[in-house]
C-alpha cells in the first residue's frame, strides 16, 4: 500500500500530495515546521513539539485552523494510516495560497500537512566512531533579523553551510552567530564536555531550543552530570574532551574531529556514550 499524506484534512497517496504553487510556504518560506519522532508508536516529547510549533507560528503571526489536541490527532491518525510504529514525521504550517505579492492578508486559510516516513540521518558507523565537521563560514540569522528559536521554513543560511560541510567532505557543520559565538550546527545542536562538565551554548547565542537538547539537559540534571548553558568560542571547541550533537532525527551522535582537530582522545568519550545510553533508556521508558 502506497505511504499516504494528511493535508488539510484529507488523507493522499504521497505521490498525488501537492500544494499550490502560489502557496506563501513555497513562494517565500512563509510557514513553520516540527520534526518529531515516533517510538513504538508513540510521539516522543508530544507536548514539547506542539508548544514550540504554536510559539513559531504565534511570533510570525501565523494562525494555525486547529487546537494542539487536534494535530496531535491527526498526526496519530497518519501514523495509524501508514502502518508505522517508529517513524520521522514532518509536521508543516505554511502561510497558504495567496498571490505574488509578499502581502500575507491575501493568504485566506493556511496549509498544514503531515509526513511520516522512515530516517537514518546518519550512518551506524559514524554512531560508533564518531564523525567530523567544519566550521562554517555562513552565520547564523541576526535574531533582529528572524529569531532562530522560530522553527521556520527559512533554512537558507543552514543549507548553505550544509554546502559548505559537504564540500569538505564531512556530514556536519558549526554555524556561528553574528558576533562570532557558536551557536549551532546546521541541524542538531552542540554539545561539549570539559573537565566532567557538559556544556552547549544557550538559546540566547542563536540556537534553536532543540526537543532532543532539552531531554540531554534534562538527563544531566538528573544523573549528576554538571551541565551549564555557556557561550562559546570555537575554542572551546577545540579544546574540549569530548562533544556530541542532538537533533530528533540525529538523536546524539559523537563529534570526533572539528576543523581538522581531533577532538579528545579522537573516539567518542565516555560522557557521550553514557548520555546517548540514557537517552535511548529514556524513549524506551517513556514509550512502553
Amino acid at each position: 500500500m502506497s505511504a499516504k499524506v494528511w493535508i488539510d484534512g484529507h488523507f493522499v497517496p504521497r505521490d498525488e500530495a501537492k500544494v499550490s504553487i502560489f502557496d506563501h510556504g513555497l513562494l517565500y518560506g512563509d510557514g513553520v515546521f516540527e520534526g518529531i519522532r515516533a517510538y513504538n508508536g508513540k510521539i516522543f516529547e508530544c507536548a514539547a513539539h506542539m508548544r514550540r510549533l504554536f510559539d513559531s507560528a504565534r511570533a510570525i503571526r501565523l494562525t494555525i485552523p486547529y487546537t494542539p489536541e487536534e494535530i496531535e490527532k491527526f498526526t496519530y491518525e497518519t501514523l495509524k494510516t501508514n502502518n508505522m510504529s517508529d517513524s520521522y514525521i514532518r509536521l508543516v504550517v505554511t502561510r497558504g495560497v495567496g498571490t505574488l505579492g509578499l502581502d500575507p492578508g491575501n493568504c485566506k486559510r493556511p496549509t498544514v500537512f503531515i509526513i511520516t516516513e522512515l530516517i537514518r540521518l546518519y550512518p551506524h558507523e559514524m554512531y560508533e566512531n564518531g564523525m567530523s565537521v567544519i566550521t562554517a563560514s555562513v552565520i547564523r540569522n541576526h535574531p533582529n533579523a528572524l529569531s532562530p528559536r522560530i522553527k521556520s521554513l527559512n533554512y537558507l543560511n543552514n543549507i548553505l553551510a550544509k554546502i559548505e560541510a559537504a564540500d569538505a567532505g564531512v556530514p556536519e557543520a558549526v554555524m556561528l552567530n553574528t558576533e562570532g559565538f557558536v551557536a549551532e550546527c546546521t541541524a542538531d545542536n552542540i554539545f561539549i564536555v570539559r573537565n566532567g562538565e557538559v556544556l552547549t551554548p544557550p538559546a540566547s547565542e542563536g540556537s534553536l531550543e532543540g526537543v532532543t537538547r532539552g531531554a540531554i539537559i534534562n538527563i544531566c540534571r538528573g544523573s549528576a552530570i554538571p551541565i551549564h548553558e555557556r557561550r562559546l568560542e570555537r575554542h572551546d571547541l577545540y579544546i574540549a574532551d569530548e562533544c556530541f550533537l542532538t537533533g530528533t532525527a540525529a538523536e546524539v551522535i559523537p563529534v570526533t574531529k572539528i576543523d581538522g582537530r581531533p577532538i579528545g582522545t579522537g573516539k567518542p568519550g565516555p560522557v557521550t556514550k553514557r548520555l546517548s545510553e540514557n537517552f535511548h533508556k529514556l524513549v524506551r521508558l517513556v514509550q512502553n
